[in-house]
């Protein structure tokens, strides 16, 4: 028997089909042979194009179809899809000529709750959230300009060249050392935690660590669900950020590292300052600078003139001249107020010593009076006050008389 395609082996050129007519010949076999047929599986991978259409993988712990929902489909839908859930998917098998591959053509959705994958995802981080692994108060900020940054991924991976693209275009006095690791299949575990305690090691000096990979299905990201992963991520002493899959993808990493980015891209845009943004900033910086130096010059000339025009720097010795003549006539002014306080308080005094004066029992003596004192040096009064024998002392005005009285008489 000959195979199809192919003329007498004697011959000298073979009979040959083109690509379009082998798909064609595929397309006719396997779309008569399942014309309709109902599928069970986990929805992965699960895309909602602008056009309405859905596109997404159907899969089982050993196989995959891709599968397609025609937006006049979808709006038949009772219960939205979602990535995880185990469905019952009623179509059509068709190969799609463009690509060479075939797909489910979907009519009809049953669903049948989540899938065992995304079961043990949902069962992990409800035990992880409330161990607190999640908390918002474990967050550590981010630096505002890190000196360098370690970025762990595969080292050949799309997201490692999104990463540095990105890089490009942001502040350049930061070093970025890659340090690789698995990040899907066997052995990836390990893997990753080996690359986030190695990232801590003193020698590298990091400040800032980024964790990504690429986009994929939920079994492709699995190694960043897997619970020694997630607690490395957690436990880091150096801020993490997750930037794993697309922006549908939520992985485990994501919610226990300190900041989540949506694509590589954005991861360099979190840990990166910007530029164009700090270029900005220090030209209004400089322009500030430059307004206020500006302005405090301009105040200083004029404080200048002003004190240029003053007279203590234009003649300098006139005011130590008018200080000194007010100086002087100080001096004369206190000078003719203390003798005049002088001379007033001598008259006071000639006056008071008048007074005092013709007062003084002294001055009677000059008349020809006496006074008579006791031996203790008393004014006698009285000359009951003595008796025989008391010696007693006349005062005159000039000299004293020292007696003894020899009688008293009240008379």
């Amino acid at each position: 028997m000959m195979h199809p395609g192919y003329d007498n082996p004697e011959t000298e050129s073979p009979h040959s089909v083109s690509v379009s007519e082998l798909t064609g010949h595929i397309k006719a076999i396997l779309e008569g042979t399942f014309p309709s047929v109902w599928i069970a599986g986990e929805i992965s991978d699960l895309v909602k194009a602008r056009s309405g259409h859905l596109y997404f993988t159907l899969k089982d712990n050993d196989a995959q179809i891709r599968g397609i929902i025609w937006r006049s489909t979808a709006m038949r839908l009772r219960d939205e899809i979602k990535e995880g859930q185990a469905v019952l998917c009623l179509g059509d098998v068709e190969v799609y000529a463009a690509r060479g591959s075939y797909q489910l053509v979907v009519r009809q959705v049953q669903q049948q709750g989540l899938g065992p994958l995304q079961q043990k995802f949902e069962k992990l981080r409800a035990a992880l959230h409330a161990e607190g692994l999640f908390s918002a108060e474990l967050k550590k900020p981010l630096p505002a300009f890190p000196k360098r940054i370690g970025v762990i991924t595969s080292p050949s991976s799309a997201a490692v060249r999104d990463f540095l693209k990105a890089s490009q275009g942001r502040f350049r006095g930061t070093e970025i050392i890659v340090i690789p690791a698995l990040v899907q299949g066997v052995g990836s575990v390990p893997s990753i935690t080996q690359a986030i305690k190695a990232a801590h090691a003193n020698s590298l000096g990091l400040d800032v660590i980024v964790l990504t990979r690429g986009g994929g299905s939920l079994e492709d990201l699995w190694s960043f669900n897997e619970e020694a992963v997630v607690r490395a991520v957690a436990k880091s002493k150096l801020p993490i950020v997750s930037a794993i899959g697309h922006e549908i993808d939520i992985t485990l990493c994501d919610l226990a590292a300190d900041v989540r980015a949506l694509t590589p891209t954005d991861a360099a845009s979190q840990v990166l300052p910007d530029a164009e943004r700090l270029t900005q900033t220090v030209l209004e910086l400089e322009l500030r600078l430059r307004r206020i130096s500006q302005f405090m010059i301009t105040t200083r000339r004029e404080e200048l003139k002003r004190l240029e025009s003053s007279t203590v720097l234009r003649k300098p010795f006139e005011i130590i001249q008018l200080r000194s003549r007010l100086l002087d006539e100080w001096d004369q002014r206190a000078r003719r107020a203390m003798e005049s306080k002088l001379k007033l308080a001598q008259a006071r005094l000639v006056t008071a010593a008048a007074s005092l004066s013709a007062l003084s029992p002294l001055d009677v003596l000059t008349r020809g009076y006496s006074v008579t004192l006791d031996s203790e040096g008393n004014a006698i009064k009285e000359a009951t006050k003595l008796k025989p024998g008391d010696a007693i002392q006349t005062r005159l005005h000039q000299g004293r008389v020292e007696s003894t009285v020899v009688k008293v008489s009240q008379s």
